[in-house]
């Protein structure tokens, strides 16, 4: 065995690495607010991938570095979701693209990484909304079902408790906005170089996933990745047809991302 395979792995009990995840988290979220106050009626969303990939990669190159092999940069293409597009919507030059129209509710999804240690965000807003102006309606329903939701998220993911906890509890919040959770998404442990840990929370598991996703306990130092996704219709999706424009690789794996929309 080599001398990297047996190197201990590298936790937030190390304050180096508290450090990595607190700076990309710092550029991961100057970026989404960058977008979210460049998002409005006119604006197209190629436009708006564009300039967040683009911001990563100029912000990420800021830091260390004297430090020459390490690796910082995008951790996860910057993808906006509009009304029933769920996930992975981010156009290249020659997809169709979409012009963000007034009233559209827009999700900014990115990540980032530093070393390896990966920060994900994102934020969920109505376009064109006026400064102390209420959303109202099924929009504002299924924004507090998923705010509520990463609170309880916030609470339950802690040592000693367990992901069907969390999957229960988001059931519940839910519902007390007539709102489903989108069926099937994953939050997954995030490690070194890995946005896909093998521990998950399931999202409205079905009946496969209860059977592929074992219960599992949190523990001390884990880093997970809460993805909230909800519907105000019945939480199905559906492939959108468009071609896949994500490709994630770690180490020998390659998984690859279509857009996905509800039903």
């Amino acid at each position: 065995m080599s001398g990297k395979d047996e190197q201990q792995e590298q936790t937030i009990a190390e304050d180096l690495v508290v450090t990595n995840y607190k700076m990309g988290g710092d550029i991961a979220n100057g970026v989404l607010w960058s977008l979210v106050d460049a998002s409005s009626s006119g604006v197209s969303v190629l436009s708006l991938c564009e300039k967040g990939d683009a911001v990563i990669m100029q912000e990420t190159g800021k830091i260390f570095k004297k430090e020459k092999e390490m690796k910082k940069r995008i951790a996860f293409p910057t993808s906006i979701l509009v009304n029933n597009c769920v996930c992975h919507f981010s156009p290249l030059k020659r997809d169709q693209d979409y012009i963000l129209k007034e009233g559209d509710l827009v999700k900014i999804d990115l990540g980032v990484h530093v070393n390896g240690f990966i920060t994900n965000v994102a934020r969920t807003f109505v376009t064109d909304v006026a400064q102390g102006t209420q959303v109202t309606g099924r929009k504002a329903d299924v924004i507090k079902a998923a705010h509520r939701c990463a609170e309880t998220a916030l609470c339950l993911v802690t040592p000693g408790n367990q992901n069907t906890q969390v999957t229960e509890a988001w059931n519940k919040v839910a519902h007390l906005f007539n709102c489903m959770p989108i069926e099937g998404m994953l939050s997954h442990q995030l490690k070194q170089h890995v946005i896909d840990g093998e521990k998950t929370i399931t999202q409205n598991p079905t009946d496969q996933q209860k059977k592929d996703h074992e219960k599992a306990e949190f523990e001390v130092h884990e880093v997970y990745a809460v993805d909230v996704l909800i519907s105000s219709g019945e939480g199905k999706t559906k492939d959108a047809g468009e071609r896949t424009t994500i490709e994630m690789k770690r180490h020998f794996d390659a998984m690859f991302l279509n857009t996905l929309k509800m039903t």
